[in-house]
């Protein structure tokens, strides 16, 4: 990292423009190798731990293997009440652009995060750049680092916690995104996001809890140059296109009796409660040990039973029914997800996936499972309208005839006439009609068989054609 970064985590040691100036002259020596998203780290009890003396992340993009050895000293040594604030997107640039600059009174769009640095220091550490499959495995890392489950929650839900300092504690805290309808502007975002950062720290605060807190993103908000970086700066070329972040792979969730039984698997999997979304992605996927408490399965009816613990501030289980029937007319066995039942405390919200269907010798693939109509509405409320919204992106399931922890051949929902297709059989009947219209015109046509003869009587011709 640039020695700049490395003046402003040390202690003592005054930058001359905002705390985020620093991370701009990182960026510009940062090498790029996959996309990335920044990660900011800082304690309450800067006594516990602080970062070693060699810098040795500097100028280095943290992948899988570095970026545990980074966080071990402050959870090894620090508190271990440990909040994770994950962001959907983030980019270093968001710091550059919407920190305050010193001497501004409010501090920028993130001025609780900077008056928690600067309490914090030289406990702190930032990592502009951390590969972003490495942030998807960071809720494991820290589970299996602390011992203690994630709890996914609201930061307003954090104020009603009984949190014990000697006991280890996981608060996954999802930022929310604005809905598409109330777009805001990335400043805005940034300062709501803060403000909501602030409100869990003072909560910690009333309570005397000491913590560890890290801040970052699944996947960047901007894009980020693919050439070399050389000593000029980033090296550009003509025509160059930007590399699309690569797909996070997790493992399916598996659940067994003594063998695997039933698979499913999801690359995005988000719920809404009221209109208010929550990614459930790292909370299911990748997960060790994770609540799948009321699961069942037998050879005509099986059920995956997804427990979360602290959802929207309640206990909620999502539970997917499959059937297994014999069809005479087919002379097989068939598959089909009945029904996708959402349990809280008090009530029980259905949807029907009947369409959800296939041989059960094949698993079940699609590119949207979701109850919004955008998304072809695979999932029927059956009651409208509907308190919960549930979005399945690349859904995949199977819960019949499973070998092993791998999937079977998909059968996919995709149909084989899409609307390009029909639009491209349309043009070419339409162009086939114009031409045997022609055609026909062409042959239809008669030559005359007489000639007028100027000696003789003029003939007279009713017909041409």
């Amino acid at each position: 990292m640039a020695a700049a970064v490395a003046a402003w985590v040390r202690p003592g040691t005054r930058p001359w423009r905002g705390p985020w100036l620093p991370l701009l002259l990182a960026a510009a020596v940062l090498a790029r190798a996959a996309p990335h998203v920044p990660l900011v780290l800082w304690s309450s009890e800067g006594a516990r731990w602080a970062p070693a003396a060699a810098r040795t992340h500097e100028g280095l993009v943290a992948g899988g293997v570095q970026l545990p050895a980074f966080l071990a000293p402050a959870l090894e040594r620090g508190p271990r009440t440990v909040l994770l604030f994950l962001r959907d997107r983030l980019s270093l640039e968001d710091f550059t652009a919407c920190g305050g600059a010193a001497g501004e009174p409010r501090g920028g769009a993130l001025a609780r995060l900077e008056q928690a640095l600067a309490r914090a220091a030289p406990a702190s550490l930032v990592l502009p750049a951390v590969e972003c499959s490495a942030v998807g495995a960071l809720p494991a890392y820290l589970q299996e680092k602390l011992g203690a489950r994630p709890r996914a929650l609201d930061p307003d839900a954090v104020g009603g916690l009984r949190l014990n300092a000697s006991r280890p504690a996981l608060l996954l805290l999802r930022l929310p995104q604005p809905a598409p309808a109330r777009a805001l502007a990335p400043e805005d975002a940034l300062r709501g996001h803060d403000e909501a950062i602030g409100r869990v720290l003072d909560a910690l605060q009333a309570k005397a809890v000491p913590y560890t807190a890290v801040l970052t993103a699944v996947r960047p908000s901007r894009g980020t140059p693919d050439g070399a970086m050389v000593a000029g700066g980033p090296g550009r070329q003509l025509l160059q296109t930007q590399t699309a972040a690569p797909v996070v792979i997790h493992p399916p969730v598996v659940f067994k009796d003594t063998v695997p039984r039933i698979l499913f698997w999801a690359q995005n999997f988000s719920v809404a409660y009221k209109d208010r979304w929550e990614d459930l992605t790292p909370l299911t996927f990748g997960v060790r040990k994770f609540n799948l408490t009321g699961s069942f399965w037998n050879g005509s009816i099986a059920g995956l039973s997804l427990t979360y613990p602290a959802l929207f501030g309640t206990r909620v289980t999502f539970r997917f029914v499959l059937t297994n029937l014999f069809y005479p007319v087919s002379a097989r066995h068939w598959f089909a997800m009945e029904r996708l039942e959402v349990h809280t405390n008090n009530s029980v919200t259905h949807f029907n996936a009947s369409q959800v269907t296939g041989p059960s010798l094949y698993s079940f693939h699609c590119g949207y499972v979701s109850s919004l109509r955008k998304y072809g509405s695979l999932l029927v409320a059956a009651k409208e309208p509907p308190v919960w919204q549930v979005t399945l992106k690349d859904f995949q399931i199977q819960a019949f005839n499973v070998t092993g922890e791998r999937f079977s051949y998909a059968c996919d929902c995709a149909g084989f006439f899409s609307p390009a297709i029909w639009m491209g059989l349309l043009t070419a009947l339409l162009m086939v009609l114009i031409f045997a219209y022609g055609l026909h015109m062409i042959l239809s046509l008669k030559t005359m068989d007489r000639f007028d003869d100027h000696k003789g009587l003029a003939i007279s011709l009713t017909q041409i054609v």
